[in-house]
């Protein structure tokens, strides 16, 4: 089993910007694909932004020149800079890796972690 742990959420202004981070725990497994999902109430969950294991990167439309997604493979990481934060990005932000475990292909979610920004 894969475990993973969102930090970095919170209130911000807008204009402003945050840093979510996800780490993940368990073991004997592999990543493929990390990404960053969110979804704001009443809204289905969209994709903010993904990296795949080669390092290619793909944005929502709306977070594209604004948002930053990386991936640090040896510590299992993925990473969300988020600048010139609007109102619009508040919503829970949801990490997701698509791993090996035990020769088993699976998606992985994170808890979840709220980033609000004030207008």
């Amino acid at each position: 089993q894969v475990q993973l742990v969102e930090s970095g959420g919170g209130l911000v202004q807008a204009g402003g910007s945050l840093r979510l981070s996800c780490a993940a725990s368990g073991s004997r497994f592999s990543i493929n694909a990390m990404a960053w999902y969110r979804q704001a109430p009443g809204k289905q969950r969209e994709l903010v932004a993904v990296i795949n294991s080669g390092g290619s990167t793909s944005y929502g439309d709306s977070v594209k020149g604004r948002f930053a997604i990386s991936r640090d493979n040896a510590k299992n990481t993925v990473s969300l800079q988020m600048n010139r934060l609007k109102s619009e990005d508040t919503a829970v932000y949801y990490c997701y890796y698509y791993c090996n475990v035990g020769g088993t292909w699976r998606d992985y979610w994170g808890q979840g972690t709220q980033v609000t920004v004030s207008s």
